[in-house]
Parts: structure tokens; C-alpha cells; sequence
């Protein structure tokens, strides 16, 4: 059974900080690529961070220098802090570990940037 649970989400004032948080069942962090994508309402779903198996990391352009992505094998756990927020990062933000034949999606956490 695969479980993707986020959290963190909220209100903030632009130029604030949020910390999201996807807990995930088993060992899904330890044996997957894990990652972010964010889905403003009418837009696609872009990829904010990503982190493979042995830590390596890769952000988005529009976030580079300002969110850091980092995991927690122990904790089956997998953050995202979120720093010098904007108001076009608002969006839903959506947990992912991705297999090399499929892609597990956790139901989300809303993230509003107000200016």
C-alpha cells in the first residue's frame, strides 16, 4: 500500500517561509526518486524539486536559491522548506516518488502567498 501524506501548507505574507512535509509509507523514500510539483488552479502541474535515491537534488528555475528539498530515510520522510516565498508560488504542492515504470502522487497541500 502506497501512502503520500503533505502537510505545511498555509497562509503567508510574501517574503515568508513555509516548511512542507510528505510523509510516506514503507520504505517508498528510501527505494524512490522523490520530489515536488506545484498546480496553480488552470495551469500544468511544473516540477518544483526533485531528490534521487543517493540525495542529489535539482530545483526549478523560479525557486532555485530559495526552497530546499531534503530527506529523511529513517523518518520515510521528505521536506521542502520554502523561504522568500512570492505570491506566483502559490499553488497546491503535490509529493511524488517515482519508480522507473510508475509515479505515486500524495493528495496535496495548499500554499498561499499573499502580497
Amino acid at each position: 500500500q502506497v501512502q503520500l501524506v503533505e502537510s505545511g501548507g498555509g497562509l503567508v505574507q510574501a517574503g515568508g517561509s513555509l516548511r512542507l512535509e510528505c510523509a510516506a509509507s514503507g520504505t517508498i523514500v528510501s527505494d524512490n526518486a522523490m520530489g515536488w510539483y506545484r498546480q496553480a488552479l488552470g495551469n500544468q502541474r511544473d516540477l518544483v524539486a526533485a531528490i534521487t535515491l543517493s540525495g542529489s537534488t535539482n530545483y526549478a528555475d523560479s525557486v532555485k536559491g530559495r526552497f530546499t528539498i531534503s530527506k529523511d530515510n529513517t523518518k520515510n520522510t521528505i521536506y521542502l522548506q520554502m523561504n522568500s516565498l512570492k505570491p506566483e508560488d502559490t499553488s497546491t504542492y503535490y509529493c511524488y516518488a517515482r519508480g522507473r515504470l510508475y509515479r505515486y502522487w500524495g493528495q496535496g497541500t495548499q500554499v498561499t502567498v499573499s502580497s
